[in-house]
């Protein structure tokens, strides 16, 4: 107001008295950023931000609360234990939209319709959120993430009404089903993410739980709806502005592909490679080397991923990925056929020993993973672990004993 008054003494301004009359949220702009995937792995699921334009000042803000850094002490034994710190920063917009464009990303920005007190609500919130004591928090990739501490300063400023929606209406897809959606162009990392989550985040999810994509997060703010002080509705978004397109980069799923007959194709593989090693093996020295070797590769590959799972599901605060029911049969147990598979390739004289105890574990793994298949009809035990056995199930038999216990079968019943 001091100001506003002041203006009017200014010769050749064209405030009026009204100006006086106006709050400090009448010069205030509030804005939601939507930033697509970058290269990274961390940003494959895109960003989130709050922009506050203050005409007063002049001057455009981004708020952002998913800032981290690698040099941060402890960095990476923090990450591995779940206790990954998040800040909050201020940065000025222009500079911040150059850096996300000379990324190639995409950047949807919009507008919020608002009064100039729920303006001013907003504004104070984010001043207290970047100050020393208040800026850093403990993140949580599904529950407090860049997206929720923005969305729950917007939902204080309409009473509430934003999550009282979001938590009363049915979600569209699991969390991992919307994970995938993002990690489907890397057979690797889409596996492996998907192997190390566990139960937690397979059951039906509410529109609140999906918010932690800062895309669902724009289009469920895009179409939300509230009631005023005055009982009258207002959309929540004004006005809706593309502000860069990413070019070449491949998009997110509208919907979770279906993976699962992927890495089957990749398990048949495996088998059949398997095979030809194993009917070379009958003739050639080679084949029984080859047999050894790939078995100790197939065990260190997945045994490092089983040991990274175990510590997950146990030793950490990574909460979505407890209750793992892959670590029945994917665990660090399958190092073991890293020794047994060298000494089955290069001393035959202990091979024969060696080749049963690969066949014994490789039998555990295949009963293992249809354990799991079982216990998924319980609903409490279920989990969307379906690539996992797709991959493991096919070589698994045939390395296992039951080709041969089907072999003596056929043989008992022909005579």
């Amino acid at each position: 107001m001091i100001y506003a008054a002041f203006l009017m003494f200014i010769p050749g301004s064209n405030k009026t008295f009204a100006a006086e009359t106006k709050s400090r949220g009448d010069y205030l702009t509030i804005k939601i950023a939507v930033v697509g995937p970058g290269d990274e792995l961390y940003f494959w699921w895109g960003h989130f931000g709050l922009i506050i334009d203050d005409l007063l000042s002049g001057s455009s803000r981004f708020y952002d609360y998913g800032v981290f850094s690698f040099e941060n002490e402890n960095f990476f034994l923090n990450f591995a234990f779940g206790r990954l710190l998040y800040s909050s920063t201020v940065s000025d917009t222009p500079d911040i939209f150059r850096h996300y464009i000379a990324s190639n990303r995409d950047i949807v920005v919009y507008t919020l319709n608002l009064t100039a007190e729920q303006k001013e609500l907003i504004l104070n919130a984010a001043l207290h959120n970047i100050r020393p004591e208040y800026r850093d928090y403990l993140y949580n990739h599904f529950l407090d993430n860049c997206v929720t501490r923005v969305l729950n300063i917007i939902d204080d400023a309409v009473g509430g009404q934003f999550y009282d929606m979001a938590e009363n209406t049915a979600g569209r897809y699991t969390l991992r089903e919307h994970v995938r959606r993002y990690t489907y162009f890397s057979p690797f990392f889409d596996w492996f993410l998907n192997f190390i989550m566990g139960q937690n985040i397979d059951g039906a999810s509410t529109v609140k739980q999906e918010l932690f994509l800062p895309s669902e997060a724009g289009d469920v703010l895009g179409t939300f709806n509230y009631i005023d002080g005055n009982g009258i509705e207002q959309p929540l978004v004004s006005s809706v502005e593309i502000i860069n397109t990413a070019e070449g980069r491949l998009p997110a799923l509208a919907s979770p592909s279906k993976r699962g007959l992927h890495e089957l194709a990749y398990g048949i593989a495996i088998a059949l490679v398997i095979i030809i090693f194993m009917l070379i093996s009958k003739k050639y020295p080679c084949g029984r080397i080859l047999l050894g070797l790939s078995q100790s590769l197939l065990g260190l590959f997945f045994g490092i991923a089983g040991t990274v799972a175990f510590f997950m599901a146990f030793f950490t605060n990574h909460d979505y990925s407890w209750n793992n029911i892959n670590v029945i049969f994917v665990n660090p147990l399958l190092l073991a056929a890293v020794p047994f598979g060298v000494i089955v390739a290069f001393n035959k004289k202990k091979s024969a020993f060696y080749e049963k105890m690969l066949k014994g574990l490789w039998t555990y793994v295949f009963f293992g993973g249809v354990l799991t298949m079982l216990l998924k009809l319980l609903p409490e035990f279920y989990q969307q672990n379906q690539a996992t056995l797709a991959i493991m199930l096919p070589f698994t038999f045939t390395l296992s004993f039951i080709p041969v216990w089907i072999g003596a079968a056929k043989h008992l019943f022909k005579n």
